[in-house]
């Protein structure tokens, strides 16, 4: 037992948060697969300008053992979640620390405290800093980096977190393709042409990137609309994501399928960054911006990850919604080739979601890590 005291610091001011984003270095230290997060990209996350904050409320910790950082947390309670789902449900996130119960203990006190005192009567996570961002706490799969815009753990951490009272509620999966997976199968091939006459695929119109990103808003907010936690996309959070893809995903890499001229379904494929930025330690300057820019170009990613699909949900149980599916798989196949990617990873997916699996599965896709997201009840 460590008997020095620990002292738990709320977050406030701008050196908080920089304080807050740098609590991961010397945890992760020693593991070689975890890729610094671009500082200036978490300090964007944690701006009042994030739009997720026009509908969600937060606060966030820091853990001092003995003067030194040891550990945070962050509280969010999202009213859209509250309207949808559950009145008194909050959410932890961004939860991090040494293999130190105290300083867990510590830091979902502070969490938990700040829940109840605003009415919450439960609490799920980690998420970061909602279900449309990260989730969950990596439980397997730690032998490999993770792909980008996905997190990372340290092993204990799924006892830990046990350890304050909470139990399961949903793992989330990650699907890997190997490159010469990417093709369909020719019995899928054959279902995707004979309904060929329904469907036209199309890529986003970059010339006209706002009514374009309000399609696939429509799209992803009505397919997963009965998905467990669901909380939808705002106009004002999608067009932020969009923006950011935008600016790293060729044209090529996303595409629209639609059904006697309605947009029906999309998917996004993403070069997987982590690949490139793993040796900037999270920082653009002074050097990093040119360093990324000419990777990008210059050495492209030979990983990718699609992070948003979907297809309306009047299709999804018929000939239609799979045929939509796979249509857009198969759109991805030669951008995919030409730039001789050799993995993608398609995340995340909620284990029981059982349709989709089926989709990934027919075209190879392997389970190669799991996300656990954790609830308790607040007494």
């Amino acid at each position: 037992m460590n008997n020095t005291k620990i002292e738990i610091r709320e977050v406030k001011s701008k050196a908080d948060i920089k304080a807050f984003i740098a609590v991961s270095w010397p945890i992760y230290r020693e593991d070689p697969n975890w890729v610094p997060r671009l500082i200036s990209e978490r300090k964007s996350l944690f701006s009042p300008k994030n739009p997720f904050f026009q509908h969600a409320r937060w606060k966030a910790w820091i853990a001092y053992r003995d003067g030194k950082p040891a550990g945070r947390i962050s509280a969010q309670i999202d009213e859209l979640y509250l309207q949808r789902h559950d009145s008194a449900t909050g959410f932890f996130g961004q939860m991090e620390s040494f293999d130190d119960p105290e300083v867990f203990a510590a830091l979902f006190n502070a969490a938990e405290t700040w829940l109840k005192q605003q009415g919450m009567k439960s609490v799920i996570g980690p998420f970061n800093l909602s279900i449309n961002q990260e989730v969950g706490c990596l439980v397997e799969g730690f032998d490999s980096p993770p792909y980008m815009m996905m997190g990372h753990a340290r092993p204990y951490y799924d006892a830990s977190i046990k350890g304050q009272g909470y139990e399961k509620i949903q793992d989330v999966l990650a699907y890997e393709l190997q490159q010469h997976m990417f093709g369909l199968p020719d019995k899928i091939k054959r279902l995707v042409d004979r309904l060929s006459d329904k469907m036209t695929l199309r890529q986003v119109n970059r010339k006209n990137a706002a009514a374009e990103l309000e399609i696939i808003r429509e799209i992803f907010n009505d397919a997963w609309s009965e998905n467990w936690g669901f909380v939808p996309f705002t106009r004002e959070e999608f067009s932020k994501v969009g923006k950011e893809l935008f600016m790293i995903v060729p044209p090529d890499f996303t595409w629209i399928a639609e059904v006697d001229g309605e947009p029906a379904a999309f998917m996004v494929l993403m070069p997987n960054l982590n690949e490139i930025i793993a040796d900037l330690n999270g920082r653009l300057f002074p050097f990093g911006w040119a360093k990324l820019l000419w990777r990008i170009k210059v050495r492209t990613p030979k990983t990718g990850r699609i992070p948003l699909m979907g297809v309306r949900k009047k299709h999804q149980h018929t000939r239609l919604g799979p045929a939509l599916a796979f249509l857009t798989i198969r759109a991805l196949e030669k951008p995919a080739m030409k730039r001789e990617m050799e993995k993608i990873e398609m995340s995340w997916i909620l284990e029981q979601n059982q349709a989709t699996r089926n989709i990934i599965e027919k075209v190879g896709g392997v389970i190669t890590k799991r996300y656990r997201l954790y609830h308790k009840d607040l007494a």
